[in-house]
């Protein structure tokens, strides 16, 4: 029940995502102000605030149940979608995103200490849980885009507080199906925080986890988006792809979701069963492979359909692969630190690598994407990866035992 509510947060960030960027368009459309620069500023609040609240609210994880935080991050989620509907005031905007980015710095951290808690008895059940804990985020790329352009074609501005609502039950059911799980003293959420950061296996992660945000910062970030539906006069077959049709921008997403999912279907069956450290292997190999593939495909421009159609199947099948990163370093993450203090604030770094990554990432790739267009992205995941793949060589063996071994 908390993996399929967190599922439902997801989709409702997406949505939200889609109905501020169109209620802004249309004050700007009414002669309100509101301009680009604006949006960008917006954006850079919401992720501040997550990057400033996810060490202290995971330090919080580490002393108040877990549940609590679930849903109260559910819950302000809810009212800054509501709050930002209901107004045009500069001031309560700004309020508004802020709010909603101190959201997902309360959310995750306790979520992921959650997970970490209910599988402590069994590492191929947490392998299997940070599996559908990744799958569970995919629902936003998937949907969360989808429902916000049905909700504000037919809801117009109600469409925030409809927004609201579906945030709302996400916050009851994650209160329902949160047990308590582990609560430690307050004096010791210190204690814990120099346990997260004593642990060898966050330290280790840590590089190769920023290297991994940030390529999904280049893919899935505002440049990328841009150069896929701007208007090309390049050699480059992916540049400006959409350009004639951005509508077709939601469907792509959305094919690019079902892949990856079907991807960590797989893993969650296959995970359980190899150690974290050889699938993180495996899925960076898989995303050089997914890079040489791009590079290849985006320069057939002329080549017959029928060989661009069989790369673009291997691509496929490799994003497959590549997939099972995140939960083989979710789960060697929660087994190295375990329950009880210190795995809030371990898995509040994580939160704050994954914000840092992806910003890092977006300004890379319009730096990047301005200069080499789609290849300059393909040029940073490639060298991103191999440094990735390099830094692996110093995560102890011992982190990353099969279930097999832990038996």
């Amino acid at each position: 029940m908390v993996v399929a509510s967190n599922g439902l947060l997801r989709v409702a960030g997406g949505a939200s995502s889609v109905l501020i960027v169109v209620y802004l368009a249309d004050l700007s459309h009414r002669g309100l102000g509101v301009t680009v620069g604006f949006v960008g500023v917006l954006a850079g609040i919401s992720y501040a605030a997550e990057l400033l609240g996810a060490v202290p609210m995971g330090l919080l994880a580490d002393a108040l149940p877990t549940r609590t935080l679930m849903a109260g991050g559910a819950v302000l989620a809810a009212v800054a979608t509501a709050l930002f509907g209901a107004t045009h005031q500069v001031g309560l905007l700004v309020a508004s995103r802020a709010l909603e980015g101190l959201a997902a710095a309360v959310s995750v951290p306790a979520l992921l200490a959650h997970l970490t808690d209910a599988t402590t008895h069994s590492d191929a059940l947490r392998k299997r849980a940070m599996s559908y804990f990744e799958l569970s985020l995919l629902a936003g790329l998937a949907f969360g885009g989808l429902l916000g352009s049905r909700l504000w074609a037919g809801l117009g501005t109600t469409a925030f507080g409809a927004l609201a609502g579906l945030y709302s039950v996400a916050a009851v059911l994650m209160y329902v199906g949160g047990a308590s799980g582990f609560s430690s003293r307050p004096e010791s959420v210190w204690i814990g925080l120099r346990n997260a950061l004593s642990t060898r296996a966050l330290r280790h992660l840590a590089p190769i986890w920023l290297c991994m945000n940030t390529i999904i910062g280049l893919w899935l970030g505002p440049p990328m988006y841009f150069l896929l539906t701007a208007p090309s006069h390049g050699d480059q077959l992916l540049q400006g792809l959409l350009a004639d049709d951005p509508t077709w921008l939601g469907p792509l997403m959305l094919v690019y979701a079902s892949v990856f999912g079907v991807g960590l279907i797989g893993w969650s069956v296959a995970l359980p069963h190899m150690s974290a450290l050889r699938a993180l292997r495996i899925a960076l190999v898989a995303m050089l492979i997914v890079s040489a593939g791009l590079l290849a495909l985006n320069h057939m421009r002329g080549t017959s359909l029928t060989l661009r159609w069989a790369l673009t199947a291997v691509v496929a099948l490799s994003i497959m692969v590549e997939s099972g990163f995140t939960p083989a370093a979710l789960s060697m993450l929660a087994t190295a630190v375990g329950p009880g203090a210190g795995r809030g604030a371990a898995m509040g770094i994580y939160s704050l690598l994954l914000g840092l990554g992806a910003l890092v990432g977006s300004l890379l790739g319009g730096a990047l994407g301005n200069r080499f267009a789609i290849d300059g992205l393909i040029y940073a995941t490639l060298g991103l990866a191999a440094v990735a793949l390099s830094l692996l060589r110093w995560i102890p063996t011992s982190s990353s035992v099969s279930v097999g071994a832990n038996v």
